[in-house]
């Protein structure tokens, strides 16, 4: 009799114990009986807060459902712009839960579900938004007003699963590698034009700049030679006067003065050979100091 009394302590222990559930800090839970919500008497679903709560053992089924802001880091996905060109777009989607019931019903509870169908809502307002957009507008400064505008879409269809999406936003646009690879080769050949341009003009502009200073260099040389001339017509003018006044002071000792320079000019150099008369005039001065031939 004994024995069964603690068994009976024991079940009633297990049976008190199943009868309770504890819903934990940030979540929310619904229970699901025969398959079938658990009602409020108002009609609506009944969501149990974070604490400890009771249920019936065995024919209550309690489903946690998280109720915190959930982050969808979506993968790269392509977009086409209206412009039908092909963009790779990497975006997160911060949601939650806000009818728990319906999120059950629509996701039986499984957030990979939830996100899977929640990430094709958001897409599709991304695919909309783009495909009016041309890659400018969508680079230099619609950013802003296209994830606005692809929240409200995606919040349209979002609440048949019981959710409520708080943000949307792109990370990174990118162009696919082929058509990077194209745009660049076509950039490189832009600059590389551009280039082969700008040095054509500057070899021009050299050309142009060479052929002044060498038409200035001319000038200037031009005027320097004449500039030497005239100063040599003059100075040798000059040397004329001057000689014709010496001449005209003292003819015979200009005559003697001429001679002594021609004698040094003459023997200045022993590898020089003179071959004259010894009675020429060239050597008057030598035979007689006055000059006079004998």
């Amino acid at each position: 009799m004994k024995n069964v009394s603690i068994i009976v302590v024991v079940l009633l222990a297990l049976l008190g114990l199943s009868s309770i559930f504890v819903v934990k800090e940030g979540t929310r839970a619904i229970v699901i009986t025969f398959g079938k919500v658990k009602q409020t008497s108002e009609g609506t679903t009944k969501v149990y807060d974070p604490g400890l709560h009771l249920k019936i053992p065995i024919f209550d089924r309690v489903q946690p459902l998280d109720a915190r802001i959930q982050t969808l880091d979506e993968r790269a996905d392509r977009f086409v712009t209206s412009e039908k060109e092909d963009l790779i777009v990497d975006s997160y989607v911060k949601w939650k839960i806000e009818d728990f019931e319906t999120y059950f019903l629509s996701t039986s509870g499984n957030k990979v579900q939830a996100e899977a169908l929640l990430k094709q809502k958001v897409n599709n307002g991304l695919r909309s938004e783009f495909g009016t957009r041309t890659i400018q507008q969508i680079v230099s400064g619609e950013r802003s007003e296209l994830m606005d505008s692809a929240m409200t879409q995606a919040s349209e269809g979002s609440g048949e699963l019981g959710i409520r999406i708080i943000d949307v936003r792109v990370k990174k646009i990118n162009l696919p590698e082929e058509i990077s690879n194209s745009i660049f080769n076509r950039m490189r050949a832009e600059r590389a034009a551009a280039a082969r341009e700008y040095r054509s003009e500057g070899k021009e502009q050299g050309e142009i700049i060479k052929a002044n200073i060498d038409a200035r260099v001319e000038i200037m040389l031009a005027d320097a030679e004449r500039n030497a001339r005239q100063l040599k017509g003059e100075g040798d003018a000059q040397a004329a006067q001057i000689y014709a006044q010496t001449y005209n002071k003292n003819p015979e000792f200009y005559s003697f003065l001429r001679s002594m320079d021609a004698y040094r000019n003459s023997f200045n150099s022993k590898q020089d050979v003179l071959i004259v008369e010894p009675d020429s005039d060239f050597f008057r001065f030598l035979n007689n100091s006055s000059g006079v031939a004998n």
